[in-house]
């Protein structure tokens, strides 16, 4: 008899995403939502609804949730996030069809979570990481979102992870905080080559990694999904002028050409420190030369950047999943730790 269709959550502190996936695994709807937690509760319980609204009647009765917007600061302690998350989401479900994904302790009641909040916080690149290895022999998870990366290797059917908490994972580079849209532009480089000098960045929000990437034409217009720094049109002449701003300049008519050369600047700058993770991740594990890097995330067109630099191969998070694509919408890729919970969920006995 197949598994129950399942609902995977992953509630983030910028979106909310969820995927169902049917009794044989297949991906039937993916969905990302806005949610700028950071601003109060009930951007979630909007979300939240948003979600079930496009799920509808008849949807999957078994939901899995995994998360990591308990870092948000509208908690004071990553515990008070996750146990005010699970409630929120409790609102929205029934308490007895929700299943916590708490890493190596496996699923949880809601209750039972509450009481180990340091294994369900922040464990969703655990989920995507461990769908992978039951998949795969081996390869390196680059899973880019719009705030962080993931960086994570696999190995023999096992995840090889160095650290399981955000602050282990931040000095072992398998969490490195840089994305492609939400990222400040300051944090991406200190400085600017410009006629041929070094221009210091102003270290104010006034622009972001989504303005680099829809310069440079990039940007999947289903990442952008969040206003812009200034809250202003999120156009090509727009990104520009908020780069400009970065050093103190006002865009000029047809001066396109020099911003995008800003842009290229600060993308390859971001690719720099993603590829020294990929680097130290693959020397720590010694994966062999075809062990592929698998693309996940909005940003994953980095991670195929990442493959031909390390003359690796690319795999698409959406070519392990059957159903993934779906044309004029989100993936399975944009929102992966919501699809393996799911997946794990409807084969609990697998999990690593």
């Amino acid at each position: 008899m197949p598994p129950e269709p399942t609902l995977g959550w992953d509630l983030g502190g910028a979106h909310l995403k969820a995927a169902a996936v049917d009794g044989h695994g297949r991906v039937t709807m993916v969905r990302q939502v806005s949610c700028p937690l950071w601003q109060g509760v009930q951007h979630f319980h909007a979300a939240a609804d948003e979600v079930l609204e496009t799920v509808g009647e008849g949807g999957p009765d078994r939901h899995a949730v995994t998360l990591t917007g308990e870092l948000v600061d509208l908690f004071e302690n990553r515990r008070e996030g996750v146990q005010r998350l699970l409630n929120a989401l409790c609102v929205h479900l029934p308490e007895g069809a929700l299943e916590v994904y708490g890493g190596t302790r496996g699923f949880m009641s809601p209750a039972a979570a509450a009481r180990h909040t340091g294994d369900v916080a922040s464990a969703n690149w655990l989920a995507t990481a461990s769908l992978l290895a039951l998949q795969l022999d081996d390869g390196v998870l680059v899973d880019v979102g719009s705030t962080t990366t993931d960086v994570v290797p696999f190995a023999r059917h096992r995840v090889r992870a160095e650290g399981f908490t955000d602050h282990h994972r931040l000095r072992s580079a398998e969490l490195v905080y840089t994305g492609v849209v939400r990222t400040p532009v300051m944090a991406m480089a200190r400085r600017v080559p410009m006629d041929g000098q070094w221009v210091p960045l102003m270290a104010e929000h006034f622009a972001t990694a989504a303005d680099v990437y829809r310069l440079l034409g990039q940007l999947p217009e289903r990442a952008d999904k969040l206003p812009s720094a200034d809250n202003g049109p999120k156009s090509v002449w727009a990104s520009a002028r908020r780069l400009a701003r970065m050093v103190g300049c006002d865009l000029e008519a047809d001066m396109l050409d020099p911003w995008r050369a800003v842009a290229a600047h600060l993308a390859e700058n971001q690719l720099q420190v993603l590829q020294t993770a990929c680097d130290r991740a693959l020397a720590r594990v010694g994966l062999n030369a075809r062990a592929p890097l698998v693309g996940a995330g909005v940003g994953r067109f980095l991670v195929r950047a990442l493959a031909a630099r390390l003359d690796r191969p690319y795999m698409d998070f959406c070519d392990l999943v059957v159903g993934s694509r779906q044309p004029g919408g989100d993936d399975a890729a944009d929102c992966a730790p919501a699809v393996a919970v799911a997946r794990l969920a409807q084969h609990p006995a697998t999990l690593p």
